[in-house]
C-alpha cells in the first residue's frame, strides 16, 4: 500500500523570513520588518484577541502571521521564498497585512449558502462573520504546516457559485409571471427549482413562488398532456439571461431523472407535493392547507 505523501508547507511569511535569513546585510530590513509585524500584532490583539494576556498576544501573532501570508499567497507571483520576500519588501508588511484582511472582508461579503435573510445586513452579524473567517483562514502557527491559502481559494470559488445562484433567483423573482416578488428572505435553490418545474407548462411563464394547490394542478396537467420536456425547457431558457443559463441547464439535468420523473409518473400527487415541499421548494411554497 502506498502512503499519501505529506507536504509540510510553512506559512508564506515564514518562507519569506527563511529567505531573508539566508541573505547577507539583512539587519536593517529585518529590524524594520520586526517593528511592522509587532505593531500589527498589537493592533490585532486589541481588536480581536486580548492585549493584556500572553495567550491573547500569541493568538494575535498567529493571526497576523496568517493574514500577511494570505496576501502573499494570493498575489500572482512565483511560488518561491525569494519571490515572496521580494513582494513583502516591495509593498511593506503593513500594506500586505491590510491587503490580506481586505480579502477576508471581500470573501465574507459573498454568500456562504444560497439563502438570503434580513439578518445578513445586520452590522453585528457581518462583523461576526468577518471575525470567524479571519480565525478560520488566517490563524497560522510558524511551526505547523499552513493551508489557509488553499482554504481561501476553495471558499472563494464556492461562494462565487452561491452568488450566481442567488442572483439567478433574484432575477426569477423580479420576472415572476404576475409581478415581482418582494421579500427579504430568499431560498435561491428553491426559487430555481420551482421555476424549472413550472416551465413544464411550456408557455414560457416564469414562476418563482407558488402554493400547494398550484403544484397539484401542475402535476395533474402535465400528466394529462404529457409535454415534451426538452421543448418546454428550451422555451423557458430562451427567456433567461445568458449568465444564468449554464446553472439552469445543470439543474435541469439534475432534476429530470429525479423529481421531474416523479411529477410525470403515477406516484401519488400528495406524496409528490410533500416531497417538493420538504426537499426542493421549502419556504418558497405558500402553505394553503395542512
Amino acid at each position: 500500500m502506498q502512503l499519501a505523501q505529506f507536504i509540510n508547507r510553512p506559512a508564506d511569511l515564514v518562507q519569506a523570513l527563511e529567505a531573508l535569513g539566508l541573505r547577507s546585510g539583512k539587519q536593517e530590513y529585518a529590524e524594520i520588518l520586526l517593528e511592522e509585524l509587532t505593531g500589527m500584532t498589537v493592533l490585532v490583539a486589541q481588536k480581536f484577541t486580548n492585549d493584556r494576556t500572553a495567550d491573547g498576544m500569541l493568538e494575535a501573532f498567529y493571526l497576523t502571521l496568517g493574514c500577511v501570508s494570505l496576501a502573499i499567497n494570493q498575489a500572482k507571483i512565483p511560488d518561491s521564498a525569494e519571490a515572496k520576500l521580494a513582494f513583502l519588501q516591495q509593498h511593506g508588511a503593513e500594506y500586505v497585512f491590510q491587503r490580506g484582511f481586505r480579502q477576508i472582508k471581500e470573501l465574507s461579503s459573498l454568500p456562504y449558502v444560497a439563502f438570503v435573510s434580513e439578518f445578513d445586513q445586520d452590522a453585528f452579524v457581518q462583523q461576526r462573520n468577518v471575525k470567524a473567517l479571519f480565525y478560520e483562514i488566517c490563524r497560522a502557527d510558524p511551526n505547523v504546516s499552513w493551508s489557509g491559502g488553499d482554504t481561501y481559494s476553495r471558499e472563494w470559488q464556492d461562494r462565487l457559485r452561491n452568488q450566481v445562484v442567488v442572483e439567478c433567483a433574484k432575477w426569477l423573482r423580479k420576472n415572476h409571471f404576475n409581478g415581482p416578488i418582494v421579500d427579504t428572505d430568499l431560498d435561491a435553490h428553491a426559487v430555481i427549482t420551482l421555476a424549472i418545474m413550472f416551465a413544464l407548462y411550456g408557455d414560457g411563464r416564469i414562476v418563482a413562488r407558488t402554493g400547494q394547490k398550484e403544484i397539484e394542478s401542475l402535476i395533474k396537467r402535465v400528466r394529462l398532456n404529457k409535454p415534451d420536456v426538452d421543448v418546454a425547457w428550451e422555451l423557458f431558457l430562451s427567456r433567461i439571461p445568458e449568465q444564468f443559463q449554464a446553472l439552469i441547464r445543470e439543474r435541469m439535468a439534475e432534476y429530470q431523472p429525479t423529481i421531474i420523473k416523479k411529477i410525470l409518473s403515477r406516484a401519488s400527487v400528495k406524496a409528490v407535493v410533500t416531497e417538493i415541499q420538504d426537499c426542493y421548494a421549502s419556504s418558497e411554497v405558500e402553505i394553503e392547507y395542512p
